[in-house]
């Protein structure tokens, strides 16, 4: 019998949608993790995990299928593929032994919607009140906001990509909106 109490099932799950301009999909499941540390907890967690974890607000870094948000002056999202899960707690456990700082998985809460094309920046702006011009929102930029009534971390990915990220128990709140903000949007 299959065991289904581990698996990471959404309302959104599988979904896509498509309209002129617009494409929208569900992301595929994310090993995540929130790192809070500092100065050589910094440094070490940057090593085992592949990446030196941004410096700047708001930047990311990714290198193969890990990606590092920076999220507070302290703080980063640490994306990877979810076969990578156990390895990447493993790794930054043994990197940070003795060292201050706070690692959570945060992989089971959330869930990520991909928007792509023209009218992705639109479409976001509907209901999300960042300046979301490419010359103010840049690719590579990340930053915790609302999107309507839901806090989001939102990623612009490349010019037309967005990533955004929210908690699973919003997820179908989200598409729905997303969906219905896709007709309102102006290109």
């Amino acid at each position: 019998m299959d065991d289904l109490s581990n698996r990471r099932v959404g309302p959104i799950r599988n979904c896509l949608f498509s309209i002129d301009g617009l494409s929208m999909v569900v992301a595929p499941d994310a090993s995540r993790f929130v790192f809070r540390g500092k100065g050589a907890a910094h440094l070490a967690a940057g090593r085992a995990f592949g990446i030196d974890l941004p410096h700047h607000a708001f930047c990311t870094v990714a290198r193969g299928t890990r990606t590092a948000l920076w999220m507070g002056p302290d703080e980063w999202l640490l994306l990877g593929i979810v076969l990578e899960g156990v390895l990447i707690e493993a790794q930054l456990t043994e990197a940070l032994t003795g060292l201050a700082y706070s690692l959570v998985d945060v992989g089971h809460r959330d869930v990520a919607i991909e928007l792509s094309g023209a009218k992705a920046a639109a479409t976001l702006n509907v209901g999300c009140p960042l300046d979301l011009h490419p010359s103010v929102f840049a690719t590579g930029l990340c930053k915790r906001t609302l999107l309507a009534k839901a806090e989001i971390v939102l990623w612009r990915k490349a010019p037309q990509v967005f990533h955004v990220q929210i908690r699973r128990s919003y997820s179908d709140y989200v598409w729905q909106f997303l969906e219905q903000a896709a007709g309102d949007a102006d290109t």
